[in-house]
């Protein structure tokens, strides 16, 4: 199943400009496209960093493996390795401008603070009274509190993005 998936793993990437950095980042862009009713190709579980799709990470592993778009590999300053996503950004007529700015929006974010703030939508959609609180307890050495205003701003920013189904304005107020 995950092999019929692989196209969409592809136009996250493109959506997102032709590039996403990060194996985390490109989840928690699939992540919010699924949360904004911008995108359903997957399912979401909460894993240690955030919001995590098995049949996202398997599709992206068997797109580059195929040739679909490229995944480079290289060691990051802390020690282990990051990727990044690429793929030929073809413009489609059916492309729709809302996904096209929160992804790309998303992707450019900081790593970090847009784990937080997918975190954050997941949680409150898990029904979480207070999903800021619940991700700071989850993520304490990440949730400073500039990382978390930083966070509720870049809800805020993509809240702007006229979607289908809107992030709660009590995650950004």
């Amino acid at each position: 199943m995950a092999a019929l998936k692989i196209e969409e793993v592809k136009k996250i990437i493109c959506d997102a400009g032709g590039k996403i950095v990060g194996r985390t980042r490109l989840q928690k862009v699939a992540y919010l496209l699924n949360a904004t009713g911008l995108d359903g190709s997957f399912r979401f579980a909460y894993k240690h960093y955030g919001p995590f799709s098995e049949d996202l990470a398997s599709s992206a592993k068997l797109g580059a493996l195929f040739g679909s778009f490229e995944e480079r590999q290289a060691n990051a300053s802390w020690g282990g390795t990051y990727s990044t996503y690429t793929a030929e950004a073809v413009q489609d007529e059916s492309q729709s401008e809302a996904r096209t700015s929160l992804a790309s929006v998303a992707a450019e974010a900081d790593s970090i603070v847009l784990e937080l703030a997918a975190t954050a939508v997941f949680l409150f959609y898990e029904g979480y009274g207070d999903p800021w609180d619940e991700t700071a307890q989850r993520k304490p050495e990440k949730a400073t509190g500039d990382r978390l205003l930083n966070a509720r701003n870049l809800l805020k920013e993509l809240a702007a993005v006229d979607v289908p189904k809107p992030i709660p304005e009590a995650l950004y107020s």
